[in-house]
């Protein structure tokens, strides 16, 4: 796709991402997802929008649309169904997963690079130098971007199912951005995928406050740390605690 077709304004003004679906897969905070998929439609037009859940909500958000799974009963469902089942679901050549707790707070912030690349995310911290094996490839090199919320291409996310990849866990643990983003990388790149680097990374998602991420404000984000405090929380009715929030994420701004 070329890079004047990626993306455009509107006449109303809002940012069309005409290969872009918005997709959410919960069981749990089903309500608080809706609401954060909501909000990063405020000032976007994706070209389609899909709740993925166990059970059809009964008050379904106009433009987004329904699809069934089985109940996601803990993380680990989740990080299976997200490598394997997640492609089913979408029909354009990009995927923005978004959580309640991740989601798009900066519209004017989105860069036609991010859809250069199969799988962006906020990047990660630098693992400790006596830790060997955290956000390293099979080669032990380190790994700097991951992240759930993020966008992945349909090539991607069809991928594992397709070439039967082995679910095969880290340390115990199956976290799917992990199994894709550094435990399939090398697979992934050998069928010409690319995962972006830090450096286009940064302007695109923040979670772990790190120094590369410093006075940059991001496209989405993800978990409320450091200057994340000040993006809404859709699961609390108590507006003491997301007021007080922000001013925790202003004060660690700065």
């Amino acid at each position: 796709m070329e890079d004047n077709k990626r993306s455009y304004y509107n006449a109303e003004g809002k940012l069309v991402l005409p290969e872009v679906t918005l997709c959410a897969m919960d069981s749990v905070q089903v309500k608080a997802t809706l609401k954060a998929m909501e909000y990063s439609m405020k000032e976007i037009v994706f070209a389609d929008a899909v709740i993925i859940t166990d059970k059809r909500p009964l008050s379904m958000p106009k433009g987004i649309r329904y699809e069934h799974i089985d109940k996601l009963c803990n993380i680990d469902d989740f990080n299976y169904k997200t490598v394997y089942d997640l492609g089913d679901y979408i029909h354009t050549q990009f995927a923005l997963l978004v959580h309640y707790d991740g989601f798009v707070v900066h519209p004017e912030k989105w860069r036609d690079e991010f859809l250069d690349y199969d799988y962006i995310g906020s990047p990660w911290p630098l693992p400790k130098p006596e830790d060997t094996t955290t956000y390293r490839d099979i080669y032990g090199n380190i790994c700097r971007v991951g992240n759930s919320v993020g966008i992945r291409s349909k090539r991607l996310m069809d991928f594992p199912k397709k070439a039967g990849v082995p679910w095969v866990g880290e340390k115990g643990y199956f976290n799917e951005d992990g199994f894709i983003c550094c435990k399939i990388r090398h697979l992934l790149e050998a069928e010409g995928m690319q995962i972006a680097p830090l450096e286009v990374a940064k302007y695109f998602g923040h979670e772990n406050m790190i120094p590369e991420i410093e006075g940059i404000t991001p496209f989405v984000f993800h978990k409320w740390y450091g200057t994340n405090g000040n993006y809404p929380d859709f699961r609390k009715k108590n507006k003491l605690l997301n007021r007080l929030r922000k001013i925790h994420g202003r004060l660690v701004k700065g």
